[in-house]
């Protein structure tokens, strides 16, 4: 199965899928590294991955894609600091256009959001799925105590044994100085497992 992978990350969700070729799209340079150092058989593309996923999408038998949660997170709506923004409709955009141009297997995850979906979801734990296959609910989704608060070296740290994932120092995001983001960006390699045992059935 020739799967595409967008907004990669270091690629929790990818860890247990087996017999696949995949091409994974990481806009950041230094998290594509780690997740080519962790799946060196994978192509990955540094690039813009709704671009991407436009002009490539009839190249693969199944995309999956996690656009960026944090427009969309309720987190965006606590704290006197945090500043009203728009929400990234990227989300939905990719949602509507797998739904009516892609004739293989799909599914776009993201947070469960601070405002009702605009489309139904399937909800697993704190993600939300949409999808052109069953996906049913899982039991035992993984989980970690005080997820949203590990935001300190020792939680990135707690977090990589957690999702089985190990790299040197620590990834900053643009603009962000929490070294556990892209850990607790990461969908569990368990859940990724599940959901692409479902789209297999």
């Amino acid at each position: 199965m020739k799967i595409l992978n967008l907004y990669a990350g270091i690629g929790g969700n990818r860890k247990k899928w087996k017999n696949c070729q995949v091409t994974a799209v990481e806009y950041t340079q230094k998290i594509a590294d780690v997740y080519q150092d962790q799946y060196p058989d994978d192509e990955v593309v540094v690039a813009d991955a709704h671009q991407y996923l436009l002009e490539n999408y009839q190249n693969f038998d199944f995309i999956w894609s996690s656009p960026p949660c944090q427009s969309h997170s309720k987190m965006i709506r606590s704290g006197r600091n945090r500043k009203p923004r728009y929400p990234d409709m990227k989300l939905y955009e990719e949602i509507l256009f797998l739904e009516h141009n892609f004739s293989g297997l799909w599914c776009v995850e993201n947070v469960v959001p601070y405002y009702e979906p605009l489309l139904g979801p399937k909800k697993i734990g704190r993600h939300l799925f949409w999808s052109n296959f069953e996906i049913p609910q899982m039991e035992n989704e993984p989980k970690v105590g005080n997820f949203i608060n590990k935001t300190t070296a020792a939680g990135a740290k707690e977090l990589k044994d957690w999702l089985g994932i190990q790299y040197e120092g620590n990834i900053y995001y643009e603009g962000n100085h929490c070294p556990a983001q892209v850990l607790r960006n990461c969908v569990h390699p368990d859940v990724g497992e599940f959901v692409m045992d479902q789209a297999c059935i």
